[in-house]
């Protein structure tokens, strides 16, 4: 995923986006560590860019909270408390990185805890027919896939990560829906991880199963009670 930039247009955009990758990569890593300060100068001078770029650099990062500017100071690193961590962005960087992606996942799948069930139970009441079909059908999907050893494939990866999306979509809270971009991660970095087997468990398989035949059937407490199910397997996984 590309760094968004706003307000950035025109033929140094790609230059820009590809300095604001290098630099938001190392905050993240701590390759730049926290209260590390340099200047407009130091990105131009290390980049070959212009002033201009540079500080255009410098303003994304500061829209992420990654860095802080002063006149007298300079460009500050920040800690990871000023981070704006649901930022697609940040979270793709962290989950790149050695020293964040153990916990960038376990943020997210403690997030998917608290919004998934909930949104699941939403889903069994305001889902669309059409939207309750597509469930089942991609939990169908997720079987075959499963069981025939492509659990690691993009094909298996697709059919989750839309299978969960829907999900959110068909809760009807534009809240969870909004939500979306940064909880798919989630899915993404497990399997680029390698924690996805091959060989998914039953247990996961059968929630996925159970979870979209409550949908269908309007079973408000069964389709949280299989969410939760669910995400306490990956959870499980997770830690182990």
């Amino acid at each position: 995923m590309s760094p968004s930039i706003p307000g950035s247009t025109g033929a140094a955009t790609p230059l820009l986006a590809s300095v604001l990758e290098e630099l938001g990569r190392q905050i993240v890593a701590g390759d730049l560590p926290e209260g590390r300060t340099f200047t407009l100068q130091d990105i131009s001078d290390r980049f070959g860019i212009s002033r201009t770029v540079a500080r255009e650099t410098m303003r994304a990062l500061e829209q992420m909270g990654l860095v802080s500017s002063s006149r007298r100071v300079g460009i500050t690193v920040l800690p990871r408390t000023h981070w704006a961590v649901f930022d697609p962005t940040i979270i793709e960087w962290r989950l790149g990185s050695e020293r964040e992606r153990d916990l960038q996942l376990r943020s997210l799948t403690e997030l998917r805890i608290s919004v998934e069930p909930i949104a699941a139970a939403n889903a069994a009441r305001n889902a669309t027919e059409v939207q309750r079909r597509e469930l089942v059908e991609l939990a169908a999907t997720l079987r075959e896939l499963g069981t025939g050893g492509q659990g690691t494939a993009d094909e298996f990866l697709t059919a989750d990560i839309r299978f969960h999306q829907l999900l959110l979509e068909a809760s009807g809270n534009e809240m969870f829906i909004a939500l979306a971009p940064t909880l798919v991660p989630a899915l993404e970095g497990r399997t680029h991880a390698g924690l996805m087997p091959q060989a998914p468990e039953e247990v996961a398989l059968q929630a996925h199963e159970r979870l979209a035949a409550c949908i269908r059937d309007s079973d408000f407490d069964g389709a949280e009670e299989a969410s939760r199910e669910l995400l306490t397997e990956v959870r499980t996984a997770l830690h182990a």
